[in-house]
């Protein structure tokens, strides 16, 4: 990235500002600014997003309504029109719940005018309504005078005459209503059909989704160039904006600038500045793009780019954890089928067919189809493709469970390994060409996770170990850690080992913290088990309404068995997955996904 300066004359500051924006080139920050322009766009921006929203909810998705245009005047008159419909879509739903909820409580009693009862009042004669049990009515004292109404919901009715009944008297009180019975089912019936009306009125705004989407951008573009705006810096008759700007575009914007006759200044950028990151993938490795969209994660701008192990190691994870052949067929089902209705191959797929492929693979390795032994027993070709060591169904290769089992923690703690391994080099190799000297402490962290890994593979796995050349080995890493982790370019020495000894007890909690890190690759092994387990279980309880007429019962409980696996595989892969890369890998690389992704002020929808 350059640091990027324009400089015009005051005057020209807005005209410069939409022509940079149809260059699209710079990226500006503008996340902190707001004015009350700004806040006005924001409140007509949500309003027509909640209409377009609402208009959308009432379509038929199968029916394409045709879509029509609207310039700018006349779609003022139709943003008032569906606001009005959705006042009062708003207004009658909140009276309709309100005359339910009145009409439900005065079935009981019947229909009556709560007029001729205030009437009454008027003329001094008070009527007070109540229900109470039989036992209760009958415990009345004599002195009060009532009237006995028709029972209502099991319980005794009367109207006392004057007064209400004493606080001890156990009973409830019936309030008078505002408008009687059959005025309500009146109201009620005229506001439903009103309601039906205003709901067709809305569904035919189908035909301005587009308009709508389209007013929405030209708001957002608004916006953009309102806090854009406020960037702008002003001395004396010069106005100037910085920017970020990718090298690749620095002949571009040289262009644009001698075209417009701007004064820039191209600059480096320097460690107090926050420049934005613009990640361009590796051939092959874009379909993890996906995954990164939906968790919201940038990496900081000197940050490693991680996106191709990161691709590797999420799917080795996502097929141990979904574990299951048969699951994997099903995904490549679902990626077939949306490459036929897409008509292409989008990121979005290729991710889909990539992992469920390591799926199918993971899954053939361990002999896990469906979670059904018989299976694999049915198909003798398919037991060809296990590897007996690492197989769910060992007793059918002449292994015990716990063997195969010890192997699969194995290979998981090896894959721990590797993984954190890899990125105690990716740190020597990107510091080494800095003359950054905390390089050899991520030797140091290097040797520890390798040591550490035979004394993870002693207590998880029983594999004996030389404990004491181990834990010399972890010392020496220890010490290269405190001796170098606080060194660096311009630090001095001696400030540095010093700073390294005041934090010895830190760096000790995080040698202890690297053993936990290759611990935790064991949940790669517990949550694939778990699924296998969850199959099991629902395979045997439909085993036996497989035939006769529990048929139907049966298959109903294989299905929505595995698809509750598969849903709880998918979590799975989430929380587990996903947090291996983040956390482990990414905590042992030093990232803090900090970054801010590149995204240049540009012009998104024409202007009219």
């Amino acid at each position: 990235m350059k640091k990027a300066y324009i400089i015009v004359q005051a005057h020209n500051g807005r005209s410069m500002l939409r022509d940079l924006r149809k260059a699209g080139l710079l990226h500006i920050d503008t996340q902190q600014i707001r004015n009350d322009r700004i806040e006005g766009l924001e409140k007509s921006f949500d309003q027509i997003s909640q209409i377009r929203s609402s208009i959308e909810d009432l379509q038929d998705k199968k029916t394409k309504m045709q879509q029509l245009s609207l310039p700018d005047e006349a779609f003022v008159e139709v943003l008032e029109r569906y606001q009005g419909l959705l006042d009062s879509r708003k207004k009658l739903e909140e009276e309709m719940a309100h005359d339910k909820i009145q009409i439900d409580s005065l079935k009981a009693w019947g229909d009556f005018d709560p007029d001729q009862v205030r009437s009454l009042a008027a003329q001094g004669i008070k009527l007070f309504f109540y229900t109470l049990s039989k036992k209760d009515l009958e415990r009345l004292d004599s002195s009060i005078e009532y009237l006995r109404l028709a029972p209502v919901g099991g319980l005794e009715a009367i109207a006392t005459v004057g007064s209400e009944l004493p606080p001890e008297v156990s009973a409830t009180r019936f309030f008078l209503p505002e408008h009687g019975l059959g005025f309500l089912q009146k109201r009620l019936a005229s506001n439903e059909k009103f309601h039906a009306q205003v709901l067709q009125d809305l569904k035919r705004g189908g035909a301005y989704l587009d308009a709508l989407s389209l007013q929405l951008k030209k708001i957002e573009m608004a916006m953009r160039f309102e806090r854009v705006g406020q960037l702008l810096e002003t001395s004396d008759e010069l106005t100037w904006i910085c920017g970020y700007l990718p090298e690749p575009e620095v002949a571009k914007f040289e262009s644009c600038a001698k075209t417009h006759q701007w004064a820039y200044l191209l600059d480096d950028v320097s460690q107090e500045d926050t420049p934005p990151t613009l990640i361009k993938y590796a051939k092959g490795v874009g379909i993890i793009k996906p995954v990164f969209d939906i968790l919201g994660t940038v990496p900081g701008y000197r940050e490693n780019d991680i996106s191709t192990w990161f691709l590797l190691f999420f799917t080795l994870f996502f097929a141990m954890i979904i574990g299951d052949a048969g699951y994997g067929l099903i995904f490549l089902a679902i990626a077939v089928g949306l490459h036929a209705k897409q008509k292409k191959a989008t990121t979005l797929v290729m991710l889909i067919y990539v992992l469920s492929i390591a799926t199918v693979v993971w899954g053939c390795l361990t002999g896990t189809w469906f979670g059904s032994k018989e299976i694999l027993i049915a198909l003798p070709f398919l037991q060809k493709l296990v590897i007996p060591s690492i197989s769910n169904y060992p007793e059918l290769f002449g292994l015990s469970a716990v063997q195969a089992q010890n192997q699969v923690m194995k290979f998981c703690f090896i894959i721990g390994t590797v993984q954190l391994s890899l990125a105690c080099i990716m740190n020597i190799i990107h510091k080494i060409p800095e003359k950054n000297l905390s390089f050899v402490a991520d030797i140091g962290w290097l040797i520890d996770i390798l040591a550490l890994y035979f004394i993870v593979l002693q207590l998880v796995v029983g594999e004996p170990a030389n404990v004491m050349m181990v834990f010399s080995i972890v010392g020496v890493g220890f010490l290269l850690v405190v001796g170098f982790g606080s060194q660096g370019p311009g630090v001095p020495f001696v400030k540095g080992l010093l700073s390294g000894l005041g934090g010895f007890f830190t760096t000790f909690l995080n040698t202890i913290s690297a053993f936990s890190n290759i611990m935790s690759y064991i949940r790669l092994f517990a949550v694939g088990m778990a699924s296998v387990a969850i199959a099991q279980s629902f395979n045997s309880m439909a085993s036996g309404m497989l035939g006769g007429w529990a048929l139907p019962a049966g298959l109903l409980i294989l299905v929505i068995g595995h698809s509750l696996n598969l849903v709880m595989g998918l979590l799975s892969v989430v929380v587990h997955g996903v947090r291996l890369n983040l956390l482990e890998f990414s905590g042992q690389l030093g990232m803090e996904w900090t970054g801010i992704a590149y995204e240049p002020f540009a012009q998104t929808v024409e202007e009219n």
